[in-house]
């Protein structure tokens, strides 16, 4: 990537990102038209290929970005003490919705990512990915899973939290509006009812 892009300014810059993930996010790597991200994002063609060389140059880029910003605002929210399972995941959902607040589509297409077809790019991302999942894994390696009731499961615990989240989002970005307040209000109320019935 050229590290001229960084001297254009923030709200070009947002643009440029938002546009790049939205459109990622909605239809993976190979469908994902560059003419169609540099016409929600307001520039140039050429611009696009003098930034990043290529759109594979542009997903990269948008990729690591997004799992850096992602590990900044979750490290921001998150103090290195909390145990707390349940508090974990709400100041991930803080840090999600503050996110949000910039770029809508940014979780959205993170998760998406994770389900790309495209094997050069599966590759291409691979090392931002290992290392995105590494840094979570070690958040959540933190929690006291004692406060679980007996039998129950932590590790499945987490995946529903991760479904639930993941449907929220889903069902915002497919009626075209994302709502960060709207998420994270709706997800701390599945969290609590979770809490309340599968801890001690």
């Amino acid at each position: 990537m050229n590290e001229k892009f960084f001297d254009l300014k923030k709200e070009k810059q947002d643009r440029f990102i938002n546009a790049a993930l939205k459109l990622f996010a909605e239809n993976g790597y190979r469908k994902a038209s560059t003419d169609e991200i540099v016409r929600q994002a307001g520039i140039s063609k050429g611009l696009l290929f003098h930034y990043f060389g290529s759109k594979q140059g542009l997903y990269e880029f948008v990729y690591q970005y997004s799992t850096k910003y992602i590990r900044m605002e979750q490290a921001r929210v998150l103090p290195a003490d909390e145990t707390d399972f349940f508090e974990i995941e709400r100041l991930l959902e803080t840090a999600k919705r503050n996110i949000m607040y910039t770029y809508p589509y940014m979780y959205v297409f993170v998760n998406r990512a994770f389900r790309e077809e495209d094997a050069t790019i599966v590759q291409l991302v691979a090392e931002s990915m290992d290392a995105y999942s590494a840094a979570l894994a070690d958040v959540y390696a933190r929690a006291d899973l004692s406060r679980f009731k007996e039998k129950v499961d932590p590790s499945a615990v987490l995946k529903m939290c991760i479904f639930i989240a993941d449907g929220i989002l889903n069902e915002q970005f497919r009626d075209g509006n994302i709502r960060a307040d709207d998420y994270l209000e709706e997800m701390t109320r599945y969290l609590l009812m979770l809490k309340e019935n599968l801890c001690r």
